[in-house]
């Protein structure tokens, strides 16, 4: 029998999660208050595809989402047009303190993640030009340590099924084509203005120009506004987990001669890159303990231009490890909002609210996971609505391509703070 749903969001997650709701016959409505999907946080998203998380779930997720990056047309089911594109580079996160390998390769042979373990010469011969010093922690760039000459030097693991995605707007796109082509109807413009309920369940969304929606579920996807969204429900008095929004820059970095390496995950400096299309070069944060933490209050008042300040500390510390990369003297770049969890993993669950559900706290780090995520969600929504304790014996999903089971209780909005996060947006 198919039941009315909304999904509050359309960017690459709530258009995931409209398109396996309505592959399983319901009836779905998505709210998205841009003029179209994907142009909230999903278009200032790096799109990393990597495998590098702190629990299994998380890696399992990771790994069975590649797949279908790598099989989109057919992850799709639909001819939707241009398609975004999976960009196989490879990646190596290097060795830090704050996440040895130690700690997550068991993951990666838990999972069946392929690897390899560089050394630092290793490092030296597969990434040319690359400066292997370890300068662990991360210093601002006003102090004197910052410039000093690294006394040891580090390694990493290269895993080389990472990559990105070429186009992240493009991939919300294709995707919200798709849950059209099963029925999902979307309504842009949109905001969700209040959320009624009855008798302890949601009966319908309400919108700032007045119209009604009724409906037996709700989804909230809203990314940085997912907060604001739960308090319109009045849900979140058992959540363990909070979320909260953050601004975040990411800097583009014109390349001469074009870069080719691998992407690089380098929390020793307090940065991460990777290749752009035309051999630029995408530089963005890791959240070092030394720089402030941007919170923000309200998505809305957001300046979304990129500063000199935040551009040239990035972009200085990929510098400082491919000394060959020059600092150009303008800020270029894209400004986006996570919507981060106390403990950086996502909370994908029901609430106290019957029949309103949560994609939240993706934290900057859920792009790749995003077509799982609709997987994940449509299997926990049928579950529950037809009884199911998810609270007590957490849901878990069968992943098709790789036949991983899937724990959903490492998403819980009960579950206990993950205390091997690495605390940044790396997870």
């Amino acid at each position: 029998m198919s039941t009315d749903m909304v999904v509050i969001g359309a960017g690459v997650i709530g258009s995931s999660i409209a398109l396996e709701l309505a592959r399983a016959g319901h009836r779905v409505i998505v709210l998205e208050r841009a003029p179209g999907p994907g142009q909230g946080s999903t278009s200032a998203s790096s799109a990393v595809v990597r495998f590098n998380f702190s629990t299994t779930a998380g890696v399992a997720m990771a790994w069975e989402a590649h797949f279908d990056w790598l099989d989109w047309a057919g992850h799709l089911g639909h001819e939707v047009g241009d398609l975004a594109t999976f960009r196989k580079c490879g990646l190596v996160m290097l060795d830090v303190d704050a996440a040895p390998r130690a700690s997550w390769l068991p993951l990666f042979d838990k999972i069946g993640v392929p690897y390899e373990e560089w050394d630092s010469a290793t490092l030296a011969e597969r990434i040319p030009g690359i400066d292997t010093g370890r300068y662990w922690p991360p210093k601002r760039l006003d102090e004197d340590g910052f410039w000093k000459d690294a006394q040891h030097s580090l390694g990493g693991v290269y895993t080389p099924d990472a990559g990105y995605v070429s186009d992240p707007a493009l991939a919300a796109v294709n995707l919200a084509a798709a849950a059209s082509a099963h029925g999902a109807e979307f309504r842009f413009r949109s905001t969700v203005r209040s959320v009624e309920e009855a008798g302890g369940r949601v009966v319908a969304v309400r919108l700032s120009d007045g119209s009604r929606i009724p409906c037996d579920v709700v989804v909230n996807a809203a990314g940085p506004w997912s907060g604001a969204v739960n308090r319109l429900a009045g849900v979140g008095s058992d959540f363990t987990i909070g979320v909260r929004p953050m601004r975040q820059e990411v800097a583009h970095v014109p390349v001469a001669a074009g870069y080719r390496g691998p992407a690089v995950a380098d929390m020793d400096l307090g940065t991460y890159f990777r290749g752009e299309v035309g051999g630029d070069l995408l530089v963005g944060g890791t959240e070092p303990e030394c720089d402030p933490l941007p919170w923000i209050d309200d998505p809305d008042t957001v300046d979304i231009h990129p500063t000199t300040a935040v551009f040239e500390a990035q972009v200085t510390r990929a510098a400082r490890r491919l000394p060959e990369l020059a600092v150009p003297n303008r800020a270029r770049g894209v400004v986006g909002v996570y919507d981060v969890a106390e403990d950086w993993s996502p909370i994908y669950d029901r609430t106290e609210l019957g029949g309103f559900y949560v994609a939240i706290g993706t934290s900057g780090n859920q792009f790749k996971n995003a077509p799982v995520v609709g997987q994940l969600m449509a299997e926990l929504i049928g579950r529950v609505e037809n009884g199911a304790d998810h609270d007590a014996s957490p849901v878990r999903l069968r992943a098709p391509r790789t036949g991983l089971e899937i724990d959903l209780g490492a998403f819980s909005r009960k579950r206990s703070r993950n205390t091997a996060t690495s605390g940044t947006v790396m997870g």
